[in-house]
């Protein structure tokens, strides 16, 4: 593990810089895409190669759901294992990344919707983990993970996220992870390993999705619950939606528009993945 010390430069308030830095949505899916190489981690690994170096890593995860806001702020983050029923060599991961606790509290400055709670207790989930070690895998990179209020709406959390545009001066890297299309009790078992399976309404409401996204009709992906019924079926929970949400409100009219990743699996799932600018 590295020291402090190591990371002594990214403690303090990080400058503005010239270029702006991308905004990400990333589909995670299974935990095993954090240790096997595959098309999807592989991607991920190329992505780290394309983009400029972050300062820091800031994730909203689909897997911190909490009662109001609250940033990740110790020095080294635990690695959570979040999850059950998968080999034990997924369980033992550490990621060692450093957190920066003056980054969390400056993140909270820039929030005014609500109030940022500084959190000393959770960590990098796997949410977080199973994409940025393929990405930095020196774990080399300050990860601060931020949490979704379940308490609140889609809308609430879009306004949030434009808050946090600043980040994006400063060379931080905003991930929302989670999945667009996520209906695990419908999973086809059976078509798991069926390179690119998907249900007929997963596949529409997939591409529904994209569209909104290039035409930047935010509000119809804000207001998700009135797509309809396939929408409610590729969206029965919003945990792994929201992460998109602050995707979309972290991005501007004049970021460029990437999919990666963009597959689904075992009928009800997307690995669906966006890169704003």
């Amino acid at each position: 593990m590295n020291s402090l010390s190591d990371f002594k430069n990214f403690t303090e308030h990080l400058p503005f810089q010239e270029n702006l830095m991308p905004v990400l949505f990333v589909g995670h899916g299974s935990p095993m895409n954090g240790i096997e190489v595959n098309e999807f981690s592989n991607r991920w690994t190329e992505l780290a190669t394309q983009i400029e170096r972050p300062k820091a890593v800031l994730v909203v995860s689909a897997h911190w759901f909490t009662k109001g806001t609250r940033i990740t702020a110790m020095d080294f983050p635990p690695t959570i294992h979040d999850f059950g029923g998968f080999p034990q060599a997924l369980s033992q991961v550490q990621y060692p990344a450093p957190g920066d606790a003056a980054l969390a509290a400056e993140t909270a400055s820039l929030i005014h919707t609500t109030k940022a709670v500084l959190d000393h207790d959770w960590g990098l989930d796997h949410g977080t983990w199973t994409i940025v070690r393929h990405m930095y895998p020196n774990a080399d990179i300050p990860v601060l993970q931020l949490s979704i209020d379940y308490t609140k709406p889609a809308s609430f959390h879009y306004e949030l996220a434009k808050e946090l545009y600043e980040l994006r001066k400063k060379g931080v890297l905003v991930m929302g992870s989670g999945n667009m299309v996520h209906n695990l009790r419908m999973i086809a078992w059976d078509k798991m390993e069926v390179p690119g399976y998907g249900f007929d309404w997963a596949m529409h409401m997939n591409e529904t999705f994209k569209s909104l996204i290039n035409n930047g009709n935010h509000e119809s992906l804000v207001q998700y619950e009135k797509l309809g019924t396939e929408a409610l079926l590729a969206i029965p929970t919003p945990e792994h939606y929201l992460p998109l949400i602050y995707s979309l409100g972290l991005s501007t009219k004049d970021d460029s528009i990437s999919y990666f990743n963009d597959k689904a699996v075992a009928g009800s799932l997307t690995m669906t993945s966006v890169q704003f600018g």
